[in-house]
């Protein structure tokens, strides 16, 4: 069975194990300070092919589009959700929701959905996703977190991990980091070990203004962590994709 993945944009990836293709925390529509940095692969959700589901990981608007959801027309697709985002997705109109705590798991057709810890200042998992020969780790926009290190003791042989690196922070209020940078998201991928690693989460951009007023980040710059990742996990191949450019996985 192959598997292959798109980053479409943000967060939002398509994983296709060998059919049965689950999307990852959907964001297509934007809005003043909610803006893509760059084309998505797919304008809305109705342009996706069929899908077996989809995982989101919290209930953040760029993580969790549910005006865009609402517009996919197969309402039977099951969705895994952070616990507690249940309602907020079924009045969308999805049948089929299941809500999940760190550890706990569901099936999305035939993948295998485990729900992982995060940590971004909200209720928010990391998901690992089973396909029948192949294992991806999808890390949101989480922070990097010691709890993240027993991904890799539950699973040892990961194919590929999808890891946020743009170190979003709010600033002037708050002025913490909600979100791994480059330097991190490589500690965790030395310590997740996966044979494949594909960038994300660091297009994004609030607008000129609010970019450089209310935020803190590091946009477009993959190259960052592909470079950090060759020093502290060599034996992990770095891809950095164009939306909508496949990578086989497999």
């Amino acid at each position: 069975m192959t598997t292959t993945v798109q980053r479409v944009v943000h967060a939002t990836t398509l994983i296709d194990f060998g059919g049965a293709r689950i999307l990852t925390d959907p964001w297509f529509s934007e809005k003043p300070g909610y803006y893509h940095g760059e084309a998505s692969a797919y304008a809305t959700m109705a342009d996706l092919p069929p899908l077996a589901g989809i995982v989101i990981s919290h209930g953040h608007y760029d993580h969790c589009d549910l005006r865009a959801m609402a517009g996919y027309p197969d309402k039977t697709v099951p969705v895994a959700v952070n616990r507690g985002m249940g309602a907020r997705v079924r009045a969308t109109g999805f049948t089929d929701v299941t809500e999940l705590d760190p550890w706990e798991t569901t099936m999305l057709g035939p993948v295998r959905v485990t729900a992982a810890p995060a940590s971004h200042g909200v209720p928010e998992v990391t998901y690992v996703l089973q396909g029948e020969d192949t294992s991806v780790f999808f890390g949101a926009d989480t922070q990097r977190i010691a709890a993240l290190d027993e991904v890799a003791r539950r699973f040892a042989e990961l194919d590929l991990a999808l890891l946020p690196i743009n170190g979003l922070s709010v600033r002037p209020m708050f002025n913490k980091q909600l979100v791994m940078d480059a330097a991190e998201a490589a500690d965790l991928t030395s310590a997740l070990r996966p044979r494949l690693a594909v960038p994300i989460h660091y297009a994004y951009t609030a607008g000129p203004v609010r970019d450089r007023l209310l935020l803190k980040l590091d946009r477009n710059r993959p190259h960052v962590y592909a470079d950090a990742a060759a020093d502290l996990a060599p034996d992990t191949a770095v891809h950095v994709l164009k939306p909508g450019d496949p990578l086989t996985v497999d």
